[in-house]
């Protein structure tokens, strides 16, 4: 497994105590240059095969966390980014109140698996993490009422929403979402997607170099997890894998090369990359 250590992958220590008999956390891997997925349950992941998010079973082999190479947690056909969904980022930047939420959507060559190095943009300008909550949807949403939402997610996972801050309002007549978020690397996610949590309960932890530099509740959101689903839905159909990032809070930072990001939240594990020149 070439990450910094296995711990990373298998600890999920903050926030609010969970079930956590009913919370299983799946992975996807390469082993011997295969793509598989499974269980991770403390230091090895049990294999299963067929369909995540439909029929599976276990293959009955166990591998060491160690030997794996854990992928996305999920192959999303679209990641939906939300901005203004926290109180208190909201009132701290005296941001009106959403009617509705407002989001944009991350591209695919973004996309980050634990462990790799998301790489500083060839241009100049400052470059932030935004520690998040993702919802992994597990069966296809389009239309969905919000009391029916729940039912078409799979499970959360843990996700860097990384910036470049200073590209967002630089041309005064467009602002530039996709270009600032849509860089290579510039959405790490994983290790896991956690099924049997309730992210109501949850915290998101964000450490900069070991110093931490966003802890908030989920509990702090606008929209709910179902309403997100819901009200998202009714725009753009919803398929398995695709994840919505629920939105940051305060402490968002900016990151210099050679430094190290974590996105901890209990549950789910700590999603850990390093911050790298441009290849």
């Amino acid at each position: 497994m070439r990450i910094d250590d296995s711990t990373t992958l298998a600890r999920g220590r903050t926030g609010a105590p969970q079930d956590h008999a009913a919370v299983r956390r799946w992975m996807r891997f390469t082993h011997d240059g295969r793509e598989s997925f499974g269980q991770l349950q403390d230091d090895a992941v049990h294999e299963w095969r067929g369909d995540i998010y439909g029929q599976c079973e276990p293959t009955g082999a166990i591998l060491p966390l160690a030997e794996v190479q854990p992928l996305t947690p999920s192959q999303p056909t679209k990641v939906i980014a939300l901005w203004n969904n926290f109180k208190a980022l909201g009132e701290k930047l005296s941001l009106p109140v959403p009617a509705e939420p407002l989001y944009l959507l991350k591209t695919p060559n973004s996309y980050l698996a634990p462990g790799l190095p998301i790489r500083a943009p060839r241009c100049a300008g400052k470059v932030v993490y935004e520690g998040e909550l993702g919802i992994v949807i597990g069966k296809t949403a389009s239309g969905v009422p919000e009391d029916q939402a729940l039912a078409h997610v799979f499970g959360y996972t843990c996700a860097n929403d990384v910036t470049v801050a200073d590209i967002l309002n630089r041309d005064a007549s467009f602002a530039q979402w996709v270009r600032a978020k849509g860089f290579d690397t510039f959405c790490p996610m994983g290790p896991v997607v956690a099924t049997g949590l309730d992210p109501a309960q949850l915290r998101v932890v964000t450490r900069l170099n070991g110093d931490v530099r966003q802890d908030y509740p989920i509990s702090d959101m606008r929209f709910s997890v179902a309403q997100l689903v819901s009200l998202i839905s009714m725009d753009m159909t919803l398929e398995p894998g695709d994840v919505i990032l629920c939105g940051t809070s305060v402490g968002v930072g900016s990151m210099k090369p050679d430094s190290r990001v974590e996105v901890e939240i209990a549950g789910i594990g700590c999603l850990a990359n390093p911050y790298a020149p441009p290849a």
